[in-house]
């Protein structure tokens, strides 16, 4: 357990959003990431990011070989999914199977 991590009862992890350091992601300009909980806290078949996109950058076309469960926080952006393209608001969720083919956009 890392120092931003906080113990809880029985083995579960409390971990600050704001103490997890931002990483830069090689897949587009302006995208970062925070791994908020994955195998290193126990949770061996599970992820949690949080990933922000600045304005006006893109994540270019992509596939992964794992489903992806989104849920926004705030801000809006476009997410392309196949061949069609969505806006996507603060509250909205998001299921990407694996293998479908997406990207994003935040348009500002």
């Amino acid at each position: 357990m890392s120092e931003t991590d906080t113990p809880a009862v029985d083995g579960a992890v409390l971990k600050r959003t704001d103490a997890v350091d931002a990483e830069t992601v090689d897949a587009a300009e302006g995208l970062t990431k925070r791994v908020l909980l994955d195998e290193s806290d126990g949770a061996p078949h599970f992820a949690m990011r949080r990933f922000e996109l600045a304005a006006g950058a893109a994540v270019p076309r992509h596939t992964n070989e794992i489903e992806h469960e989104q849920y926004v926080l705030s801000g809006e952006y476009v997410v392309g999914i196949g061949d069609r393209e969505h806006a996507v608001n603060p509250g909205d969720a998001l299921l990407i199977p694996a293998g479908v083919e997406h990207w994003y956009r935040n348009e500002g």
